[in-house]
């Protein structure tokens, strides 16, 4: 058998996925017969190039030289039928169908393009057309390869009509389940049947699988040409759950094929303000102007309350901002009610995490964190911010600087000056006489200095804050020291009123 012939066996045999190449060879016996159809010698010299481009897989050249081979006799069967094999050697099954259709009606007996039209009609699932070729090739005088093909077909295509009445009986008594089964079965053979994919994705809607539905829909759309109604079902269906940027996008496809399309249109106003306030809420969140984020986020609550994936985003989002803006008590109520919806959801415990840090609610904190470890270990911003609460949960059990002013950890400097210098006032050790009071007061006055002075610096106070105290000699190698080892002759002199503002204050202690 020459090299070339065995070639197109094979690429047939990929194109109607039969392992037997003695099937494919079935189709070639009108190659060799060129000369009988009177054709032209340029027509000739076409055929037998494009012949030889296919056998060496130049599909797009050989496609070239059959188009010219047509063009230069539109009665050459050959033509078509080669023509047909590169379209489906190309995916291209829409192509090849009037090109088979064409070589039927030029030359009725040709059983090889039957075979090949009723392969493809099965495929599409036009059951009764690829029966009507499978039964005319048995008619035909077929070989015996034909023969058996067309036999086999015609029972496999009986099968396909047995499945889809289950399946249609199934869909009608609202078994769902019963009628994917049997849709799955026929799907596996009718693979280009758009309405077969249309109906297992309403299958697939009623079972509550959205996603699944979305699949056979997006077949379906470039199976079926000007496919309207499935670009707005998976428009819907992305909005559903919550992709407003895809459903977007799936509408505007409707509207393109469609501008006038009710539906579609008033889908696409409704997406469109959405996405208008959600991208404009994400931006300020970008800007970091939560205030504002959040109100954009409750305004999209109000345009889309009937759909629970909109809320539920936004507010994810609004526990966001409100912990970012340091706003814990209300992030701590918001982020509890996303997570009564979504216990797993990662952001709202990393979120919810941040703002008990800011509570000094620790426990709580590595609490979250951890949970969130859970469902994504491999997150850098978790682990780190377990490892600070952590750290600061640790700290908290020895000296708390934010405590000894009694200011919130997230305290302005301002506030941290004012705070500092009432206690300084009312602990200075000149203010006692008796020895007990005035040794306490030495101890309380240090502490407050420390405080101030670690927490006034915006270096010393990130480390604090981050759970490391940068006047411990423990936690600090090689330099600092303890502040509450300093004795009170080291901050003699020192007036602990002339920092953080414009004033200047002397007191006179009897």
């Amino acid at each position: 058998m020459p090299v070339e012939r065995m070639l197109l066996a094979w690429l047939l045999c990929e194109i109607f996925e039969d392992n037997d190449t003695s099937h494919a060879l079935i189709y070639f016996h009108p190659f060799e017969n060129g000369a009988e159809c009177g054709v032209n010698a340029d027509v000739e010299k076409h055929l037998e190039l494009g012949k030889k481009l296919l056998a060496a897989g130049q599909l797009a050249d050989a496609l070239s030289q059959f188009h010219a081979a047509v063009d230069g006799d539109p009665d050459n069967y050959i033509a078509y039928y080669r023509r047909a094999t590169v379209f489906l050697a190309m995916g291209k099954s829409k192509a090849a169908l009037p090109d088979l259709t064409k070589v039927i009606e030029l030359k009725m007996d040709f059983t090889a393009a039957r075979l090949q039209r009723g392969h493809l009609l099965l495929k599409q699932g036009k059951l009764d057309e690829a029966e009507d070729d499978f039964k005319k090739v048995l008619k035909s005088n077929p070989s015996e390869n034909e023969e058996k093909e067309a036999q086999a077909q015609l029972i496999k295509s009986d099968e396909m009509q047995r499945l889809h009445s289950q399946a249609l009986d199934a869909f009608e008594s609202s078994d769902y389940t019963a009628a994917i089964t049997f849709l799955d079965k026929i799907l596996e053979v009718c693979v280009w049947d758009a309405e077969l994919r249309e109906l297992r994705a309403e299958c697939f809607i009623k079972e509550g699988e959205p996603r699944k539905a979305i699949s056979d829909l997006k077949a379906a759309s470039k199976l079926k040409n000007d496919n309207t109604e499935a670009f707005y079902k998976i428009s819907t269906l992305y909005y559903q759950l919550g992709d407003h940027e895809l459903s977007l996008s799936e509408v505007r496809e409707c509207l393109k094929l469609d501008q006038d399309h009710k539906r579609c249109f008033a889908h696409y106003k409704q997406v469109k303000k959405l996405n208008k306030l959600i991208e404009s809420a994400e931006e300020l969140i970008r800007d970091g102007r939560y205030t504002e984020a959040t109100s954009k986020y409750e305004s999209v609550m109000k345009t889309e309350p009937s759909v629970s994936e909109y809320t539920i985003r936004s507010k994810e989002r609004i526990c966001h901002c409100y912990s970012k803006d340091e706003k814990p008590v209300e992030a701590i109520r918001v982020c509890s009610e996303v997570l009564q919806m979504e216990p797993d959801n990662v952001n709202a415990l990393k979120d919810r995490a941040e703002a008990y840090l800011i509570e000094e609610m620790y426990d709580e904190a590595i609490q979250d964190y951890e949970t969130a470890q859970e469902h994504n270990e491999n997150d850098q911003q978790i682990r780190e911010g377990l490892e600070k609460a952590q750290r600061l949960l640790k700290q908290s059990q020895k000296r708390d600087y934010y405590k000894i002013l009694g200011v919130k950890r997230n305290a302005k400097k301002q506030e941290i000056i004012k705070a500092y210098r009432k206690l300084a006032l009312q602990w200075h050790p000149d203010n006692f006489q008796n020895e007990e009071e005035k040794k306490k007061a030495e101890k309380k006055f240090i502490d407050i200095a420390a405080a101030k002075e670690v927490l006034s610096d915006p270096e010393m106070r990130k480390k604090f804050d981050d759970g490391e105290d940068p006047l411990d000699a423990e936690t600090q190698q090689g330099g600092g020291g303890n502040p509450f080892h300093r004795s009170w002759n080291s901050w003699q002199g020192f007036n602990p009123f002339s920092s953080g503002g414009p004033f200047r204050f002397k007191f006179h202690f009897n």
